[in-house]
């Protein structure tokens, strides 16, 4: 039986760009892999034949001796083929070796960020945190603020290349610059970091004395931080690029600043809206009138309490919150009265007090409610 055109197997036109073969066989792979074929008896064949045909477009010149010759190329020596069949022996197709080109462009980034002939990308900086405790008032109006943070920086000495003078680190000799080796067991190709430049690609020969090959020192560094008004504990800032140096030049990472807003001694927040405990007293609260409260931008605000206040009844001051992170207006705030009892009593208040109680039998409702109740619920328990 005549074989298959290699690139009627890949779906293709004669003349398909390296990308365009890449890409075909990555489809043809993922459509007839036996795993997810296992009613199909004729999918593993067709996965091999896939296999094989991108053995030889891949590399450009069996390519080259294929567009020539054809299927002729590799079986009686003509154009220099190898003298082996693509997918027999070991003069081209290696199964294993085609698909893990395809493996590694698929998932090389979730592998430990290899690049295919370039060795692993240098490592990114670590991300920092920083957390950082302002005041109530500073949250209500933001602030800008200079925070020092100890980090890494990149080594000014090699220009964070880890050589010394800044020279360029070479390539690997181990790997070639790949970044990883490769050993054969059986039907498979195992691939592991290489053990000599870490999967880097590259070494260093001569290290700088200041990082010591590293390309990055510690150092703290002072930073100016926009804090914006309305931020609360738990708000995350994050500023891009102003984390740790990567090593060798590699990409910074980012800092995250954690703001905790400290407790208020007047004031209780709750999102946008702000609490503040007024105490008045017994005679204000059963008179009635004008008290003056506190607020959170450091100005004044009267409230009128009506006659015959209770503790706990609560009063709002619109617009005098806390605003909203990014906009989306500003919050009220909320007077809660305490009504206070008198203490120390002179005699003559306790006279006055004894007098008021003996007057005021029906001026209290809550109370006459409450001790009705009870008597209704003494009586049941006796019956």
């Amino acid at each position: 039986m005549s074989k298959r055109d290699f690139y009627d197997v890949l779906g293709l036109s004669k003349g398909a760009s390296p990308d365009e073969i890449k890409k075909a066989y990555r489809t043809k792979a993922k459509e007839l892999h036996p795993d997810r074929n296992a009613d199909n008896p004729a999918a593993e064949s067709q996965f091999k034949e896939a296999n094989e045909a991108y053995e030889v477009l891949k590399d450009a010149d069996k390519k080259a001796a294929y567009d020539r010759f054809g299927h002729a190329a590799f079986e009686g020596g003509m154009g220099g083929g190898g003298g082996a069949r693509p997918g027999h022996g070991h003069g081209g197709g290696d199964f294993s070796s085609a698909f893990s080109d395809v493996f590694d462009d698929l998932f090389g980034d979730f592998m430990g960020g290899q690049q295919r002939g370039g060795g692993r990308r240098a490592a990114r900086g670590s991300d920092l945190r920083y957390n950082l405790r302002i005041s109530m008032e500073e949250a209500f109006a933001g602030l800008q603020k200079t925070i020092n943070v100890p980090t890494a920086v990149a080594c000014s000495s090699c220009d964070g290349t880890g050589a010394e003078g800044g020279a360029e680190p070479t390539t690997c000799p181990t790997c070639s610059g790949m970044g990883k080796v490769r050993a054969q067991q059986g039907f498979f190709t195992v691939e592991r970091t290489c053990p000599t430049c870490s999967g880097l690609g590259q070494i260093i020969k001569n290290p700088c004395n200041s990082c010591h090959g590293q390309g990055r020192v510690e150092k703290d560094r002072a930073l100016n931080v926009n804090i914006p008004p309305g931020v609360e504990t738990g708000t995350r800032i994050r500023l891009a690029g102003e984390g740790e140096a990567g090593m060798r030049g590699g990409p910074p990472g980012d800092l995250y600043i954690f703001v905790e807003v400290q407790a208020h001694e007047l004031f209780e927040r709750d999102g946008t809206n702000l609490y503040c405990r007024v105490p008045v007293s017994m005679a204000k609260a059963a008179l009635g009138g004008d008290i003056e409260v506190p607020t959170i931008d450091g100005g004044r605000g009267r409230v009128k309490i009506p006659s015959g206040s209770q503790s706990g009844r609560q009063m709002r001051l619109r617009g005098k919150g806390m605003p909203a992170l990014r906009g989306g207006g500003i919050g009220d705030m909320f007077i809660e009265l305490a009504v206070e009892t008198p203490v120390n009593l002179t005699s003559r208040q306790k006279e006055l007090l004894r007098e008021f109680a003996d007057l005021s039998e029906d001026n209290n409702p809550e109370s006459k409610t409450f001790f009705s109740s009870v008597k209704s619920f003494w009586d049941s328990m006796k019956g």
